[in-house]
């Protein structure tokens, strides 16, 4: 096993703990490889979520650009929903893990097809 494998075990491993959901382990990957290199760096592998820089990152990059979603306040509160359940004490909220969630969230899977 590689590098990216072991990093999607981890996120499955957050998800199945603390998020309290079984990962779609094919979609999970897919998401992952959609992250890029960006899953290897220590600060942008994860999600600052005090950073509202940084949700709204999340929001312009994945959710409209990506996932091709119409902005909107429901963008926002889904990223707060998701934060919330990742738990906002966690420290590291991976941003593989939080892109995951988002997809679900949205029922975007297709995107990923």
């Amino acid at each position: 096993m590689g590098k990216r494998d072991d990093l999607i075990a981890q996120y499955a491993d957050d998800l199945k703990n603390k998020c309290g959901m079984d990962a779609d382990m094919d979609l999970l990957t897919k998401v992952t490889i959609g992250c890029g290199p960006a899953i290897y760096d220590a600060d942008a592998s994860t999600v600052a979520a005090t950073q509202e820089s940084e949700l709204e990152t999340v929001k312009n990059n994945f959710l409209i650009k990506k996932l091709g979603l119409a902005d909107g306040p429901e963008l926002m509160e889904a990223i707060n929903k998701v934060i919330e359940t990742y738990g906002k004490s966690e420290r590291n909220k991976y941003r593989a893990v939080v892109y995951y969630m988002l997809t679900k969230h949205f029922g975007k899977e297709a995107v990923y097809g």
